[in-house]
């Protein structure tokens, strides 16, 4: 028997129901009280609601509808032509029973997610759920308390973010709570979404997604609680969101359990407020095919007054480390406040899903308008020797640092990490405290300004083998002595332009490596520093030319 079986064969007779319905929002109404719901929060409705569902669908389609109450529900699933609404005063609430959830076929059993869900769909066109109304997945019924104390709060770079549950299996709990695959015209409006047993919302192989004023409101302790998950979908607009949650707030992948991958394209996300533990926006870590055409626009990314560790770990997370490709990512006016990590940009080659890893790539990434207060960690943009990131443009950032780091940090030998799950704090501590740069081409900093709250004596800027570096109009703190702002080391075709150096500043550029070359400065104002250009390491005395004068000592 399968799941849609199994949940038909519990409904309540309810052949006169069917016929009993009224006329609203252009469609026919099927009220789940008419089919037996009786939305006492101990009855299970699962076969009500269902079976409002199926009678919609059957007349061709309609509206199967939750009036203010309390509706325990097992699993249920959507057909093509049926809108979900919840008035505002109707919760359903999913049972903490896992036998309630049936299996559903596509996905393996250890996948990425899971097989169960409260809300299903898949194959289903012009679906929605809408509405005031809530849908609570009773999260914490599935996790097991860890026991583990939590991590001191001066130990905001350790490895693991302090949580007081631990997970259990991918399919011992309902997750996506929402799973919505292969469907066309889906829209999500209104609606509130809590207390996720994992996943909370996941279109999956989806055209034409419209998600809309919902909230989501996760224990910010809970587990792998993302918030919105766009998956090998096209052609996606996510606005006026509030997300508050335990793992990603919104993060798209590229994988698909039920078919073909599919490249991730057209997405917008814009107008949303984010907090979480994790990453606010990221593209990955699931990455095995494309991404392109995304924007992330006019938003807030938060948090409250959490220990350091429990922060958002980065504002913005781009990585690609499964073969597969960025091509095209805009992110525009973004404040954050209290954010570990405000920009990672991460090329790696974990190779999940290959039976050879091969690098992908990373490429045309704009990222403007980012003012970021309370960052831990330094920024950075990473790629492989083999394979570096290319163009990556920075403009009008503003970024202050409450970091306060260390003068052996900047000699630091940085592990590579090759295939590494990614997240900023993989490298350790690094040598700069404002943009750490590696293994990457045609990176270009513009009106960008970026200060250390305390002490720092690190560089501004770190760049490491990197070819084809335009830095115009950098500001920032004075590293003090002994330390030069901008640290250049193996870097190629370098123009740094338009810049003052600051107040603190010994040597304003250093450059080393045997194969830098080409670097040139023009036009800025270089009097408050002790000398402007050091080369050493290896790196040729005529490497650096300042308004046509070589200037390497």
């Amino acid at each position: 028997m399968t799941g849609s079986q199994r949940i038909a064969a519990t409904a309540r007779p309810a052949t006169a129901a069917v016929r009993e319905h009224r006329e609203e929002w252009g469609q026919p109404v099927f009220s789940v009280g008419r089919f037996g719901a009786v939305a006492d929060g101990r009855n299970k409705d699962t076969g009500a609601i269902q079976a409002a569902i199926d009678a919609a669908h059957a007349a061709g389609g309609g509206v199967a509808h939750l009036p203010p109450g309390t509706y325990l529900s097992g699993g249920i699933e959507l057909r093509s032509r049926v809108t979900l609404h919840l008035e505002a005063g109707a919760v359903l609430l999913g049972s903490t029973d896992l036998a309630d959830y049936p299996p559903h076929e596509g996905p393996p059993a250890d996948c990425d997610a899971g097989q169960r869900h409260l809300v299903f769909a898949r194959g289903a066109t012009d679906i929605a759920i809408t509405g005031a109304g809530t849908i609570d997945g009773q999260g914490p019924a599935f996790w097991e308390p860890s026991g583990r104390p939590p991590t001191p709060p001066d130990r905001f770079w350790a490895d693991v973010v302090t949580h007081n549950w631990k997970p259990v299996g991918n399919n011992d709990r309902p997750s996506p709570m929402v799973e919505l695959a292969e469907c066309r015209n889906v829209r999500i409006e209104g609606v509130t979404l809590r207390n996720s047993p994992g996943w909370t919302l996941r279109p999956i192989a989806c055209d034409t997604v419209l998600i809309r004023g919902i909230v989501i409101r996760n224990p910010i302790d809970g587990i792998n609680t993302d918030g919105i998950d766009p998956t090998a979908c096209q052609n996606v607009f996510i606005a006026d969101c509030d997300i508050e949650t335990g793992d990603d707030a919104i993060c798209l992948k590229s994988e698909n359990p039920y078919g073909d991958l599919r490249v991730t394209r057209n997405v917008v996300v814009t107008n949303c407020v984010l907090s979480c533990c994790c990453n606010a926006f990221k593209l990955g870590t699931a990455t095995r095919g494309g991404f392109e055409d995304i924007t992330f626009t006019n938003s807030v990314i938060y948090n409250r007054d959490v220990p350091l560790n429990e922060r958002v770990i980065s504002g913005i997370a781009i990585e690609m480390v499964d073969g597969g490709w960025v091509d095209g990512v805009t992110v525009s006016d973004i404040r954050m406040r209290n954010t570990r990590t405000p920009v990672f940009i991460r090329l790696g080659n974990r190779g999940w899903g290959q039976p050879d890893p091969v690098p992908g790539r990373l490429r045309r990434v704009r990222i403007s308008g980012i003012d970021a207060t309370g960052a831990i960690l330094t920024s950075s943009i990473t790629g492989l020797a083999e394979q570096p990131v290319e163009d990556v443009v920075l403009s009008g950032i503003r970024i202050d640092t409450d970091e306060g780091g260390r003068r052996e940090w900047v000699e630091r030998d940085i592990p590579e990490e090759i295939a590494e799950y990614p997240e900023a704090r993989m490298f350790g501590r690094l040598p700069a405290y404002g943009l750490y740069v590696r293994h990457a081409r045609g990176i270009r900093l513009s009106g960008t300004e970026i200060r250390s709250t305390v002490l720092d004596p690190r560089p501004l800027l770190v760049a490491d083998d990197v070819v084809g570096l335009s830095v115009d109009t950098l500001d920032g703190t004075g590293p003090g002595p002994g330390t030069s702002l901008l640290d250049l080391r193996d870097t190629r075709d370098a123009f740094l332009s338009g810049s003052r150096a600051p107040h603190g500043t010994d040597v304003y550029l250093k450059v080393s490596g045997v194969r830098s070359a080409d670097i040139a400065l023009a036009g800025n104002e270089l009097s408050r520093a002790t000398s402007a250009v050091e080369t050493t390491g290896g790196a040729a005395p005529d490497s650096v030319i300042s308004d046509g004068n070589p200037v390497g000592r």
